[in-house]
This record gives C-alpha cells, structure tokens and sequence, in this order.
C-alpha cells in the first residue's frame, strides 16, 4: 500500500501524458475528417508531446535537463524528421500513402538510429 501511494504521483503524470497526446490525435483526425485542414494542420504542428515532456522534465530535472534535450530533439529533427516528411510528401501521390509512410519510416529509423549512435558516441547534448 505504502509503494502504491509513493508511485501515485508518478502514474498520475503518465496519465496526464496519455491524456494529452489522445487529446491532439483526435482532434487532428476530427479536424482532417471535417474539412477543417487549417486547424488540422495547426494541431498536427503543435509541439504537444515536447510541450508536455518538458514541463516535467523541467519539474523533475531542472531548466539544465531541458535545454540540452531541446538542442537534441532540433538536431534530430532535422536529421530525421524532415527526411521523413520530404518522402512522405514525395512518394505519397505517387506510391500511395501507406507505402510513403512506410517509406518514410524506414528512413526516419535508419537516420534516427545514425544520429543516436553518434549522439551517444561522442556524448553530445549531455548535462554537463
């Protein structure tokens, strides 16, 4: 009972995460699925899951943890991401949406696992 009441709070925030990245899934599909494309891509750009993240790990960690992990993430993101998303956009019309996304991940893992590999190699974006 004691290790229940000790890991509440922290079960209460993995809910809050959950929560919150449901939320936004669904309210692009909704949007998507209504012809409302302005607030669907307004949503799909909101930086909900580092918005969240963030606030905790700053609660948890310190303004320090957040910084090096934002430098992290844009670098990756850049690696990644938009490698990922010039492919999707790409071969979509092209190969169909299922193959492009598939595509894309493919590639986006193989970038992702380069760029962490590196990452952890040279011990960059680490607290110092």
């Amino acid at each position: 009972m004691i290790q229940c009441r000790r890991m509440w709070p922290q079960i209460k925030s993995y809910l809050i995460y959950f929560l919150t990245g449901g939320i936004f899934t669904v309210a692009i599909v909704a949007f998507e699925e209504h012809g409302s494309r302005i607030l669907s891509g307004l949503a799909t750009l909101m930086p909900v899951f580092t918005l969240v993240a963030y606030v905790f790990i700053g609660e948890s960690r310190g303004g320090m943890a957040v910084g090096q992990h934002a430098w992290f993430v844009l670098v990756g993101t850049l690696i990644s991401w938009v490698p990922y998303m010039i492919i999707v956009a790409h071969y979509a019309p092209k190969i169909g949406s299922r193959y492009a996304i598939a595509l894309g991940l493919l590639t986006f893992f193989i970038l992702s696992g380069i760029y962490l590999a590196v990452v952890y190699h040279f011990r960059i974006f680490l607290e110092s």
